[in-house]
Protein backbone atom coordinates (compact mmCIF):
# COMPACT_ATOMS: atom_id res chain seq x y z
CA UNK A 1 0.00 0.00 0.00
CA UNK A 2 1.26 3.41 -1.17
CA UNK A 3 1.06 5.82 1.89
CA UNK A 4 1.07 9.69 0.31
CA UNK A 5 2.93 11.63 2.98
CA UNK A 6 1.57 15.02 2.05
CA UNK A 7 -2.16 13.88 2.71
CA UNK A 8 -0.89 11.85 6.30
CA UNK A 9 0.74 15.52 6.96
CA UNK A 10 -2.90 17.35 6.17
CA UNK A 11 -4.86 15.38 7.78
CA UNK A 12 -2.72 14.96 11.13
CA UNK A 13 -5.15 15.14 14.56
CA UNK A 14 -2.36 17.90 15.77
CA UNK A 15 -1.15 20.84 14.25
CA UNK A 16 2.27 20.16 12.42
CA UNK A 17 5.03 22.71 11.16
CA UNK A 18 7.83 22.21 9.14
CA UNK A 19 10.47 25.35 10.04
CA UNK A 20 13.75 27.05 9.09
CA UNK A 21 15.69 29.40 11.52
CA UNK A 22 12.31 29.70 13.53
CA UNK A 23 10.44 30.65 9.99
CA UNK A 24 7.30 28.74 9.19
CA UNK A 25 7.72 26.80 5.76
CA UNK A 26 4.58 24.45 5.88
CA UNK A 27 1.95 23.73 7.86
CA UNK A 28 -0.95 21.42 7.82
CA UNK A 29 -4.76 22.60 8.16
CA UNK A 30 -5.32 21.40 11.67
CA UNK A 31 -2.36 24.12 12.84
CA UNK A 32 -4.18 26.72 10.56
CA UNK A 33 -7.39 26.12 12.50
CA UNK A 34 -5.57 25.90 15.86
CA UNK A 35 -3.78 30.05 15.16
CA UNK A 36 -6.70 31.02 13.38
CA UNK A 37 -4.98 32.22 10.37
CA UNK A 38 -4.71 30.60 6.70
CA UNK A 39 -1.51 28.81 5.04
CA UNK A 40 -1.02 31.99 3.24
CA UNK A 41 -1.18 34.08 6.12
CA UNK A 42 1.15 31.91 8.52
CA UNK A 43 3.97 30.69 5.66
CA UNK A 44 7.06 32.82 5.52
CA UNK A 45 6.51 34.58 9.31
CA UNK A 46 8.14 33.98 12.12
CA UNK A 47 6.55 31.91 14.86
CA UNK A 48 6.99 34.98 17.19
CA UNK A 49 3.68 35.81 15.55
CA UNK A 50 2.53 33.24 17.94
CA UNK A 51 4.08 34.04 21.07
CA UNK A 52 2.39 35.92 23.71
CA UNK A 53 5.07 38.69 23.99
CA UNK A 54 8.07 38.75 21.97
CA UNK A 55 10.46 37.97 25.16
CA UNK A 56 8.98 34.96 25.54
CA UNK A 57 10.16 33.87 21.98
CA UNK A 58 13.62 34.74 22.39
CA UNK A 59 13.73 33.26 26.08
CA UNK A 60 11.87 29.97 24.64
CA UNK A 61 14.02 29.86 21.91
CA UNK A 62 17.62 30.23 23.43
CA UNK A 63 16.37 27.70 26.18
CA UNK A 64 15.74 25.12 23.38
CA UNK A 65 19.37 25.48 21.84
CA UNK A 66 21.33 23.34 24.57
CA UNK A 67 18.32 20.87 24.79
CA UNK A 68 18.12 20.29 20.91
CA UNK A 69 21.55 20.07 21.06
CA UNK A 70 21.53 17.74 23.69
CA UNK A 71 18.63 15.07 22.75
CA UNK A 72 17.34 16.50 19.61
CA UNK A 73 13.84 16.97 20.22
CA UNK A 74 12.02 19.17 22.62
CA UNK A 75 8.14 19.18 24.18
CA UNK A 76 6.54 21.20 26.75
CA UNK A 77 3.26 23.34 27.47
CA UNK A 78 2.59 26.88 27.76
CA UNK A 79 0.39 29.58 26.47
CA UNK A 80 0.23 30.22 23.18
CA UNK A 81 -1.47 33.22 21.17
CA UNK A 82 -3.88 32.75 18.39
CA UNK A 83 -4.18 35.63 15.87
CA UNK A 84 -7.45 36.91 17.30
CA UNK A 85 -4.96 37.75 20.82
CA UNK A 86 -6.74 34.94 22.73
CA UNK A 87 -4.15 33.08 24.98
CA UNK A 88 -4.40 29.27 25.01
CA UNK A 89 -2.24 26.26 26.78
CA UNK A 90 -0.67 24.65 23.74
CA UNK A 91 1.48 21.05 24.14
CA UNK A 92 4.48 21.87 21.95
CA UNK A 93 6.78 19.31 20.94
CA UNK A 94 9.15 19.35 18.09
CA UNK A 95 12.92 17.97 16.23
CA UNK A 96 16.21 19.39 14.76
CA UNK A 97 16.82 17.86 11.81
CA UNK A 98 20.39 18.73 12.88
CA UNK A 99 21.00 18.78 16.36
CA UNK A 100 24.14 21.05 15.56
CA UNK A 101 22.10 23.83 14.29
CA UNK A 102 18.86 23.06 16.33
CA UNK A 103 17.16 26.17 14.78
CA UNK A 104 18.09 25.57 11.00
CA UNK A 105 15.20 23.38 10.67
CA UNK A 106 12.79 21.47 12.54
CA UNK A 107 9.49 19.54 12.65
CA UNK A 108 6.74 20.94 15.27
CA UNK A 109 4.15 19.70 16.36
CA UNK A 110 1.13 21.70 18.42
CA UNK A 111 -1.75 20.29 20.53
CA UNK A 112 -4.52 22.76 21.53
CA UNK A 113 -5.16 21.83 24.93
CA UNK A 114 -7.61 24.83 25.95
CA UNK A 115 -10.50 22.21 26.18
CA UNK A 116 -8.88 21.10 29.19
CA UNK A 117 -7.00 23.64 30.43
CA UNK A 118 -8.49 27.07 30.03
CA UNK A 119 -6.49 30.31 30.49
CA UNK A 120 -8.31 32.19 33.24
CA UNK A 121 -6.27 34.47 34.41
CA UNK A 122 -4.12 37.46 32.70
CA UNK A 123 -0.91 36.13 33.47
CA UNK A 124 2.65 38.11 32.56
CA UNK A 125 5.07 36.05 30.54
CA UNK A 126 7.34 35.37 33.46
CA UNK A 127 4.51 34.16 35.47
CA UNK A 128 3.30 31.99 32.53
CA UNK A 129 6.42 30.38 32.17
CA UNK A 130 6.34 29.41 36.17
CA UNK A 131 2.69 27.84 35.01
CA UNK A 132 4.13 25.74 32.81
CA UNK A 133 6.59 24.33 34.71
CA UNK A 134 4.43 23.77 37.90
CA UNK A 135 2.09 21.73 36.14
CA UNK A 136 5.30 20.03 35.01
CA UNK A 137 5.77 19.30 38.77
CA UNK A 138 8.92 20.97 39.10
CA UNK A 139 10.14 22.28 42.39
CA UNK A 140 11.19 26.34 42.63
CA UNK A 141 14.92 25.43 42.31
CA UNK A 142 14.03 23.49 39.63
CA UNK A 143 12.13 26.18 38.04
CA UNK A 144 14.46 28.64 38.43
CA UNK A 145 17.55 26.49 37.30
CA UNK A 146 15.31 25.96 33.82
CA UNK A 147 14.01 29.65 33.93
CA UNK A 148 17.99 31.03 35.14
CA UNK A 149 16.12 33.19 37.82
CA UNK A 150 16.94 32.34 41.54
CA UNK A 151 14.51 30.03 43.37
CA UNK A 152 13.35 33.45 45.88
CA UNK A 153 12.36 35.05 42.21
CA UNK A 154 10.07 31.62 41.31
CA UNK A 155 8.41 31.81 44.61
CA UNK A 156 7.24 36.07 44.23
CA UNK A 157 5.87 34.75 41.09
CA UNK A 158 4.07 31.33 42.67
CA UNK A 159 2.62 33.83 45.22
CA UNK A 160 1.26 36.04 42.24
CA UNK A 161 -0.04 33.10 40.76
CA UNK A 162 -1.23 31.97 43.77
CA UNK A 163 -3.37 35.29 44.38
CA UNK A 164 -4.45 35.49 40.33
CA UNK A 165 -6.15 32.10 40.88
CA UNK A 166 -7.24 32.56 44.42
CA UNK A 167 -5.25 29.75 45.77
CA UNK A 168 -4.50 28.47 49.10
CA UNK A 169 -1.82 25.83 48.77
CA UNK A 170 0.69 24.88 45.52
CA UNK A 171 -1.59 21.70 44.99
CA UNK A 172 -4.84 24.39 44.76
CA UNK A 173 -2.92 26.25 42.52
CA UNK A 174 -1.80 23.28 40.24
CA UNK A 175 -5.29 22.34 39.60
CA UNK A 176 -6.73 25.31 39.18
CA UNK A 177 -4.24 25.80 36.66
CA UNK A 178 -5.39 22.66 34.85
CA UNK A 179 -8.87 23.05 35.55
CA UNK A 180 -8.86 26.85 35.04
Amino acid sequence: MDLDYRLAFELAPVGLVLSRHRIMVDCNQHFCQMFGASREVLLGQSFRLLYPSADEYERIGERLVPILNAKGYYSDSRIMRRLSGEMFWCQVSGRAVNRQAPHASGIWSFEDMSAQRPVKADLTGREREVAARLLEGLTSKEIGKALGISHRTVEIYRARLMRKYGASTAADLVHKLVVG
